[in-house]
C-alpha cells in the first residue's frame, strides 16, 4: 500500500471511520508495526490491543507486554506471566 494510502487511511481513521480504524489496525498488524497499533489500543481499541500483544508475543516484547498488563489489560498480563514462566 502506498504511503498516500496509508495517510488518507489515517485521515479517514481520525475522523472516527470505523473501515479505516479497523483496515489500518489489519495493515499495522501484519507489518508488525507497534506503534500504530500502540496509538489504537491507547485509544481503547480492543482489537488493536489484541494485535498488538500478537505482535509483542512474536518478538518477545517483555516490555510491552509489561506496560499493557500495568495499564489493566489481562490478556497482557497472562500472555507475560506464560513467558515469564519458562
Amino acid at each position: 500500500m502506498a504511503d498516500s494510502e496509508l495517510d488518507e487511511l489515517r485521515r479517514l481513521a481520525e475522523q472516527g471511520n470505523s473501515d479505516a480504524i479497523d483496515q489500518l489496525i489489519e495493515l499495522a498488524g501484519e507489518r508488525g508495526d507497534m506503534a500504530e497499533l500502540r496509538r489504537f489500543a491507547d485509544r481503547g481499541n480492543g482489537t488493536a490491543a489484541d494485535e498488538l500483544i500478537q505482535v509483542a508475543t512474536e518478538l518477545a516484547d517483555l516490555g510491552e507486554l509489561r506496560r499493557l498488563a500495568d495499564a489493566g489489560n489481562r490478556t497482557a498480563a497472562e500472555v507475560l506471566a506464560e513467558l515469564t514462566e519458562e
